[in-house]
């Protein structure tokens, strides 16, 4: 086995536990999908594995030292491009001793490794990122750049075990087929924490974490995908069956005791009619009361077992079968002009930003997706049409309509306010506060969440966020702009948000860079960058 995992447990500060006694092996040149939702524990499990988080009970067993590519959110910044490779101590000794300092502790930070600056920056070029410095800072280069450079570290290192944790953020197209190229043809053990449905199909084996542990599935997604819902509907048969056994149970409960109390009642007049005596009369109807009792009490039991079993199936019901939404329509009629872009162009002080200039129409009830590799002017063109920043060349004509744009930083949400601050911001309904408080529980906010800052919740969850306050306002915007809005979602939450914009009848203006996400909401038009 090249990975061997035993009673894995990990616990926050605050003493909740995120995940309990997780065991699992992986073979040499396995590869696996870790999936699960937001706040499961994917990231922290593995960085567990990678030895960067010690866990709170069990242990990890692996064959060689893995290489771990990170998810990023500027932590790494301070660091230089060789910090964040793990290569800044050969390259300075490196450099030392080709100056002239030929210490013996030089020699032993370098090890042999002549060659290290030559296979990093061979490496760099591998990924299109031959312009960046060794030594230049994290924090100046863009966010795929940054993932390209972490990328860069396998060509470097060559291991033999590699974690990685949302590995196709930030990345253009182009890159991401080679990531998934990278990914099919080598031999190294894997591990891959994504929410990218096109990579998680090309994997071997899916793991689940949930609240039950970690649930293996011995296939790509679309069959985890599959397995998932044969499990659900069988779930959905067994609580159907044991709600049918309830209604029974509480029935012939109800009139067993009808029964008996008609049965005490005819035994008592025939006792009174026969003339017996009183203090008779009290034994019976003491005898009488305690079988009645009895009779209760196991007809009790039956329905508070049937009952215990019903509520232990409907906790394996995954939380995001109760997250359904559904658009209000657009007011605009189909095929009106919104936008119209006539010879557009837009200039920094270095010139241009397109070759070309670009001629397009955009129609009420399009769905149009914005491509071009990182760097293209792809949230420029949004800007524009948006109205934040005037053309440099050409026209472009905007309609009076209404929009909601979805940007990588959700800043549509108040990060101040709580979540449920957020909700009655746009509850121009006046809805009562049960109703709000309802809404929130459907898109999965449960009242521990309500008093959370929106600054303190996950990409996934401001997202959810912003769609489950669309719903409090009551009104569809007739343009839904989206900037890369896949990116923070588990895959659970994907599969709901990808089939609400599906049945969203207004304009689509999208930017993403996840192509299967593209042909799932059905785009219909591209404007290329």
């Amino acid at each position: 086995m090249s990975i061997v995992v035993k009673q894995i447990s990990y616990v926050h500060s605050n003493g909740e536990c995120m995940f309990r006694d997780i065991n699992f092996s992986i073979s040499k040149g396995q590869k696996i999908a870790l999936i699960g939702d937001n706040g499961s524990g994917k990231s922290t499990l593995l960085e567990i594995l990678a030895g960067r988080l010690a866990p709170a009970s069990g242990n990890v067993a692996l064959t060689s030292k893995p290489f771990y590519i990170p998810q990023h959110f500027g932590q790494y910044d301070d660091l230089t491009v060789a910090e964040a490779l793990g290569i800044d101590h050969k390259m300075e000794a490196l450099h030392a001793i080709l100056n002239g300092d030929a210490s013996l502790e030089n020699f032993t930070q370098l090890d042999d490794d002549w060659n290290v600056e030559e296979r990093a920056l061979a490496a760099l070029s591998l990924w299109d990122i031959q312009h960046i410095d060794l030594f230049q800072p994290m924090k100046t280069i863009s966010g795929g750049e940054k993932t390209k450079v972490f990328l860069s570290g396998i060509a470097i290192h060559s291991p033999s075990i590699i974690f990685f944790d949302e590995p196709s953020n930030h990345l253009d197209i182009k890159s991401r087929k080679q990531l998934h190229h990278l990914i099919q043809i080598s031999k190294a053990t894997t591990i891959v924490v994504s929410h990218d449905r096109a990579l998680l199909n090309l994997l071997d084996i899916t793991f689940e974490l949930n609240q039950n542990g970690l649930e293996a599935y011995g296939g790509n997604y679309e069959f985890f995908k599959m397995q998932k819902e044969e499990k659900l509907m069988a779930l959905e048969a067994q609580a159907d069956h044991k709600e049918k056994a309830l209604r029974q149970a509480k029935q012939i409960a109800r009139e067993a005791s009808e029964r008996k109390q008609k049965e005490n009642s005819r035994g008592s007049q025939k006792q009174i009619n026969k003339g017996v005596p009183r203090i008779f009369m009290n034994t019976i109807k003491n005898r009488s009361e305690q079988s009645t009792s009895k009779l209760q009490e196991v007809h009790s039991d039956k329905v508070k077992g049937i009952l215990q079993n019903l509520q232990q199936l409907k906790q394996q019901f995954p939380e995001v079968k109760e997250f359904k939404m559904t658009f209000e329509n657009s007011n605009l009629h189909k095929g009106k002009i919104l936008i119209t872009a006539h010879d557009l162009n837009f200039g920094y002080s270095s010139g241009y930003l397109w070759q070309n200039t670009l001629n397009f129409q955009i129609r009420s009830g399009e769905r149009i997706a914005i491509s071009g590799k990182n760097g293209s002017g792809k949230t420029t063109l949004l800007k524009l049409i948006m109205g934040k920043v005037k053309p440099s060349e050409g026209t472009l004509t905007i309609a009076d309509f209404k929009h909601l744009y979805i940007d990588q930083e959700y800043s549509v949400l108040d990060n101040e306010l709580t979540v449920f601050e957020q909700v009655q911001e746009f509850n121009s309904q006046h809805l009562p506060e049960h109703r709000l408080k309802t809404l929130l529980h459907q898109f999965l906010f449960k009242i521990d969440m309500w008093d959370k800052t929106c600054g303190q919740l996950s990409g996934g969850e401001k997202i959810k966020l912003i769609f489950c306050c669309l719903v409090v306002g009551n009104s569809s915007p007739e343009l839904i702009i989206l900037d890369e809005p896949t990116n923070n979602l588990d895959v659970q939450s994907l599969e709901v948000i990808t089939s609400s914009i599906k049945h969203y009848k207004g304009t689509l203006l999208v930017i993403s860079h996840d192509e299967y996400f593209i042909n799932e909401i059905g785009v219909n038009e591209r404007i290329a960058l």
